[in-house]
């Protein structure tokens, strides 16, 4: 915080004699005179001189965390820890031999992560310079760590510009580590004895803060379009880029600070401007050459005249390319979506999907709630995803919960929360409970049909009152989400049953769609090669992974019992089967219960005789057949493990055990 000024020598502000006349009259008479001090540090002595602490005296006694709440830190902090870690580690080289400290601090100013010179290292612990001490102003005064968290800049703060005495002996350059949406996450801090201070350190730091916000965008925003930009074409992929995160539907939603700065746009702006507003180009044009020159920069024209090269980036996991002669199967009905959203990404071309997308599109905005029903394995908690990240809050969370994967003693709790000490085995710091976990976002809950009654109750005073009443709590806590439920069973049926509260299904029922299920659709090819380029991306093969012509034809006649769940994790297990070099997938790399039931399905759509080689079966007539013979395979080969049965055909125990009920009573009342 040193600056030039014409004062004598040890005059100017943040000088010597400038200092000590500063802490003395801070001292008798409770203020720093004007003058002497930089502005910045004038702020940052005003502040830890109002938080009580006394420039001669030691930091506050509460300033380090229990290992208990260094371990809750450590968890919330992971993803910045673990793309700090290797940043610090390049810092440290750069400063290595020089009686210096690297410093993780967290937005509270607690350190996290610390590597040092071990002949600093001592020297530093004696002053808390460790992990669980607290830097905040209000504990340690003015210091590079906290007055960076309190500026929310990069903050050098020199020997006796520290406000306690006893952290005279360092100098510190520190520098604010901001997430996409310009939220503080933590500081990165460069510690070191004050004779060895250099005036390079800031600057070092400040890049290296740069890198890991870098790192973090780019790892939180791979279901985004990102665009890297500069003004040279060859400043892309450097330090010096800006990159700038688009949704699907052309708005900027997150961006580091070289990416706002290029368009001329500030944090506020996140999430709330279009990329259209601020560049003359349309999202389309930028992916349509992406696809043609996916390594090549091409020109952006801001709306105010300046020049910017731009690079598109995109997930390979979350923008999947459907190959063009899978797309070519669909019919005139089923053309192209005119939407570029996440809805639009698992568009493969049926009608009947793509009409429930569409319903649901329409409301996703406004307080609807949406009821999803299908089979299980229909890719109900999918659909429910890519809707959340269509909408106005797809940037804030996503919470989803299995009614019947929860067990009923403890699923009050689990979506109530609790306060510390309700019942009996109740965490000792409480549970805030799934629903507030959604505020501000999308509760999803997926097989509510399964919900215990007694909770129905709770559920619907809840969506009435919009508030919560954690368990053993006396006052209800606000709660603003947006609901969508799915279920396998007809809700209707079951509210006139009196096995689901009626007045609990019209709250929840605001726009039912009907996902179909995978035997009903027709856009089977194209689905599969969806999950091929999502598997080949997971399992590290060639993107172009293909399904021989015959075994396509079978896998097309036979009727998943298991849906889109079953046939991904049929796919998966014979990508894992493809040997080096084979890039396509035949009956060799299937699991012999499929290759026979597969078998029975080709026999079913045409009586001709399995072949030799993998053995007859008797042909079953009938979808209903189908599915029993599938189901009677998975059992023989789990060896009547119905766990192990049910994971291998892609559905739930209970759907299973239904299943199984039902054939049992078809047979008892036959």
């Amino acid at each position: 915080m040193r600056s030039t000024s014409s004062n004598p020598p040890g005059l100017a502000p943040g000088g010597p004699l400038a200092l000590r006349q500063a802490r003395q009259h801070l001292l008798e008479f409770g203020h720093c005179p004007s003058g002497l001090l930089d502005e910045r540090l004038a702020r940052s002595w005003a502040r830890s001189a109002a938080a009580g602490l006394a420039p001669t005296g030691r930091a506050a006694a509460t300033d380090h965390a229990s290992t208990g709440t260094l371990r809750q830190a450590l968890a919330h902090n992971h993803a910045l820890l673990a793309h700090s870690r290797p940043v610090m580690e390049y810092l440290f080289d750069q400063v290595r031999h020089s009686q210096s400290v690297v410093v993780l601090a967290d937005r509270s100013g607690m350190l996290m992560h610390t590597l040092g010179d071990p002949h600093f290292v001592g020297k530093a612990e004696r002053v808390a310079l460790a992990s669980g001490a607290s830097w905040h102003e209000d504990h340690r005064g003015t210091n590079a760590i906290g007055t960076a968290l309190a500026e929310c800049a990069a903050v050098e703060v020199h020997g006796g510009e520290h406000y306690l005495e006893r952290n005279g002996f360092l100098t510190c350059a520190a520098a604010p580590i901001l997430s996409a949406s310009g939220e503080l996450l933590g500081i990165l801090d460069i510690s070191s004895d004050h004779r060895n201070g250099h005036a390079h350190t800031l600057g070092l730091v400040s890049t290296a803060a740069r890198m890991i916000e870098n790192r973090l965008l780019v790892a939180t925003c791979k279901r985004h379009i990102r665009l890297h930009l500069h003004r040279e074409p060859e400043g892309i992929g450097s330090v010096a880029e800006g990159i700038v995160a688009v949704s699907a539907d052309g708005w900027i939603v997150g961006a580091n600070r070289t990416g706002l700065a290029l368009l001329g746009l500030h944090a506020g702006d996140v999430g709330a401007t279009p990329l259209e507003r601020v560049a003359d180009v349309r999202l389309d044009d930028l992916l349509s050459h992406h696809r043609r020159r996916p390594q090549q920069p091409q020109a952006l024209r801001l709306r105010g005249g300046a020049l910017l090269f731009a690079q598109v980036q995109l997930d390979a996991a979350a923008w999947p390319a459907v190959p063009s002669a899978a797309r070519s199967t669909a019919t005139e009905a089923t053309a192209a979506p005119t939407h570029n959203d996440a809805l639009a990404r698992l568009d493969t071309g049926d009608a009947r999907w793509r009409a429930a997308a569409d319903k649901a599109r329409r409301v996703v905005a406004k307080p609807i709630p949406v009821l999803i029903q299908g089979e299980s394995g229909v890719g109900k908690e999918v659909f429910a995803r890519a809707l959340h990240a269509s909408g106005p809050r797809r940037d804030a969370p996503f919470v989803a919960i299995n009614c019947a994967a929860i067990p009923e003693s403890l699923i009050e709790s689990e979506l109530f929360g609790h306060v510390a000490g309700a019942f009996t085995g109740a965490r000792k710091e409480g549970h805030l409970g799934r629903l507030r976990e959604a505020q501000g976002g999308t509760l999803f809950l997926d097989e509510i049909g399964d919900m215990p009654l007694p909770l129905q109750t709770r559920l619907l005073r809840v969506l009435q009152e919009r508030s919560v009443t954690p368990v053993g709590a006396s006052r209800a806590v606000p709660v603003d989400f947006a609901l969508v439920c799915a279920t396998h069973c007809q809700l209707a049926q079951a509210a006139e049953q009196g096995r689901f509260r009626a007045d609990l299904y019209y709250r929840i029922n605001g726009l039912t769609v009907q996902l179909p299920a995978l035997r009903e659709r027709t856009d089977f090819a194209a689905l599969v090669q969806q999950l091929l380029a999502d598997l080949a991306a997971e399992q590290g093969l060639p993107a172009d992974v293909q399904v021989a012509p015959d075994l396509l034809e079978r896998l097309a006649a036979y009727p998943w019992p298991g849906n889109l769940r079953q046939l991904a994790s049929v796919l998966r297990t014979a990508c894992a089967m493809l040997a080096e070099g084979e890039d396509t997938l035949n009956w060799q790399h299937l699991p012999d219960d499929i290759a026979q039931a597969l078998d029975g399905a080709g026999a079913a759509l045409a009586p001709a005789p399995a072949p030799a080689a993998r053995g007859a079966v008797l042909p079953p007539q009938s979808l209903q057949e189908l599915s029993h013979h599938a189901i009677d395979q998975a059992l023989q080969h789990a060896r009547g493990n119905v766990s192990q049965a049910a994971r291998q055909l892609g559905i739930s125990r209970q759907t299973l055990y239904r299943k199984l009920a039902g054939r049992t009573g078809a047979a008892v009342g036959g």
